[in-house]
């Protein structure tokens, strides 16, 4: 199907929108009136560039205010049709969307809109054009697209017919079912998270693209399908943050949510997302010192120097099934990750059970595969690269039992110390400002991962928004973490990275207070806790004063939920970076401890110097 985007979900000039639209791959563009009026040439000018560009101008909008007016304005409105269908003419575009109408003069009578569209399209038609009605979710009079179905069959003309958005749809939880065949001229898509707002503002700041939010979009595309639609499937979008991103990112990620969300509607195919087995391993971008730095700090956590690179300067930590790498490799990926933004993690890899065919999928959805140089007889193993231009290695178990390590790495004969910790429970990311829905999509739409809940999280210096991506049985959990201010824990994460990155990493254990009473020993440094948070949570949870003193003595912080109980404590940050979390999870407890984050950024903020 021929893919479209309306010039107002994207940022930038109109020729700039144009240019980002054909350079990412779109087919076509709907040009939006406001971006037409502040072009500073012709509508001739446009279409020439269009063509030079490969793109179809798929439609022309919006019409307002038009249908069931009374005397003199319908005669008015006639006439303002005529100058439109100049400007399609010379745009080359030969479809007009016409929007209900929200005019207080408007009548409530659908003989009379009927009679209107008809005269609109008689016109239309004079002029080879077309004329497409669709019912706003706040139209004054029609606001259901079976309304506006019935007027347009009521009007009964071949260049009239119904163009239906997933948005003005499931916003107002109307039934997609039943759309009329051969009568349907344009399809628009546009999803959201569920808000309570009324709907022409939800409407105008916080759409999304498919994959971004809560509307069941690729069920509203089925039934589409369904009808015998086959033509330019389009992105509407509105939002705030959307238009203030650069225009080929946001591009990008509208057409890889057009190839999503036809495949979940069944018009198209793509390998199915891979079953995952966890983190394999998480790799540090660092230099010879930082990297003797940190070997330090994981010692302190209990991780043992497993092994070293065959070929290149990398150094491998383990625990568990928990494997660090440390690359100080020259002129490498982990190099150059470095020098924007010191010690960090540069990539993190997945276990799956098909590499072959996840990176099919990756790629299907325009995330080309990631080659990194290997030395002879090395494991050559398949990336991709996320949206802040970390790696994402996926490791497929070898059918002879050889692990990476095995292959890649000279493995010391020394025998590892008992573990403390077993897995990685979860890693999470800090994000800028307007990038969360860019991330929600990139893990959705290649990896199949859902998003938990939203939180909101207070910090001393802000608010941080926090929302985990995991795969389907939970072996992997990424929560994504944004902040606007840049004094929250998140925002100086941000400032002090140079960007994007992981923020922290939680490690899964058995016995918390053992792992933390040998991390100490070890000369780990953990976090203090207020004693006020240890009164807190005696009264909350009717703790016995026994156990309260021990999570005071580790600096324990507590949660519960309908499941179980959780258990945790966080290290100090390295060099005010990154910083390391023990987990335990108790009966089947699935959440984060996100109601103690407050209380672990309040005590992250005390040890800071003053401002």
């Amino acid at each position: 199907m021929l893919k479209s985007i309306a010039t107002v979900s994207l940022s930038g000039t109109l020729p700039e929108k144009l240019e980002a639209a054909a350079a990412i791959g779109f087919d076509g563009v709907e040009i939006f009136e406001n971006d037409l009026l502040t072009f500073e040439g012709s509508p001739e000018d446009i279409k020439g560039l269009a063509n030079s560009l490969g793109l179809t101008i798929t439609c022309f909008q919006p019409f307002r205010d038009f249908e069931a007016m009374p005397e003199p304005r319908r005669t008015r409105n006639l006439d303002r049709a005529e100058r439109k269908f100049d400007v399609m003419q010379a745009l080359g575009t030969n479809l007009l969307l016409v929007c209900s109408n929200v005019h207080a003069a408007a009548i409530d009578d659908d003989e009379r809109a009927a009679a209107d569209f008809f005269a609109l399209a008689e016109r239309a038609q004079r002029r080879g054009l077309r004329i497409g009605y669709e019912a706003l979710a706040w139209g004054r009079h029609v606001n259901r697209w079976r309304h506006a179905w019935k007027i347009v069959q009521t009007a009964n003309h071949p260049a009239l017919g119904l163009i239906v958005d997933s948005f003005h749809t499931l916003a107002v939880n109307d039934d997609p079912t039943g759309f009329p065949t051969d009568k349907i001229f344009f399809v628009q898509l546009a999803d959201a998270s569920r808000l309570s707002m009324d709907v022409l503002s939800w409407s105008r700041h916080f759409r999304n693209f498919p994959g971004q939010g809560q509307l069941p979009v690729a069920a509203f595309l089925k039934e589409v399908l369904k009808a015998g639609y086959n033509g330019p499937i389009s992105l509407e979008i509105f939002n705030d943050e959307f238009r203030a991103a650069p225009a080929r990112l946001m591009a990008r990620d509208g057409l890889r949510s057009l190839l999503l969300v036809e495949a979940e509607a069944g018009a198209t195919e793509l390998p199915p997302p891979p079953i995952f087995d966890g983190v394999e391993f998480l790799e540090f971008a660092v230099d010879d010192e930082q990297g003797r730095r940190l070997g330090e700090t994981l010692r302190g956590l209990g991780f043992h120097y497993a092994g070293r690179h065959r070929s290149k300067s990398v150094d491998l930590f383990r625990q568990g099934r928990v494997n660090l790498i440390l690359n100080s490799e020259p002129d490498s990926a982990a190099s150059e990750h470095f020098q924007f933004h010191g010690t960090s993690v540069c990539a993190m890899a997945l276990r799956v059970d098909d590499a072959t065919q996840a990176i099919e999928r990756a790629t299907g959805l325009l995330c080309p595969e990631w080659h990194e140089r290997i030395g002879e007889g090395e494991r050559n193993i398949p990336a991709v690269r996320a949206p802040d231009g970390t790696l994402v290695y996926l490791v497929q178990p070898a059918p002879t039992g050889r692990t990476i390590y095995d292959d890649d790495f000279i493995l010391f004969p020394d025998e590892a110390p008992p573990s403390l910790v077993s897995s990685v429970d979860h890693v999470a990311q800090a994000l800028p400002t307007g990038r969360m829905d860019n991330f929600v999509l990139f893990y959705h739409a290649v990896f199949g991962f859902s998003p938990d809940q939203l939180w909101e999280i207070p910090d001393p210096y802000g608010l941080v928004r926090s929302r985990t991506m995991v795969s389907t049985d939970r072996s992997v959990r990424l929560p994504l973490n944004v902040s606007e201010s840049r004094e929250t824990a998140t925002g100086r994460f941000l400032t002090t990275y140079a960007g994007a990155g992981v923020h922290h990493i939680a490690l899964a254990t058995d016995d918390i207070v053992h792992a933390l009473e040998q991390a100490s020993a070890r000369g780990a440094r953990v976090l203090g806790i207020p004693a006020n948070y240890y009164e807190d949570i005696g009264a909350k949870w009717g703790l016995p004063d026994d156990r309260i003193e021990s999570l005071r003595q580790h600096n324990l912080l507590y949660d519960q939920d309908e499941s179980g109980e959780f258990l945790h404590a966080y290290t100090d940050t390295f060099d005010g970076r990154f910083f390391f979390e023990f987990v335990q999870r108790i009966s089947g407890y699935q959440q984060y401890g996100a109601t103690n984050a407050a209380v672990r950024m309040a005590a992250q903020a005390q040890q800071r110097p003053s401002r």
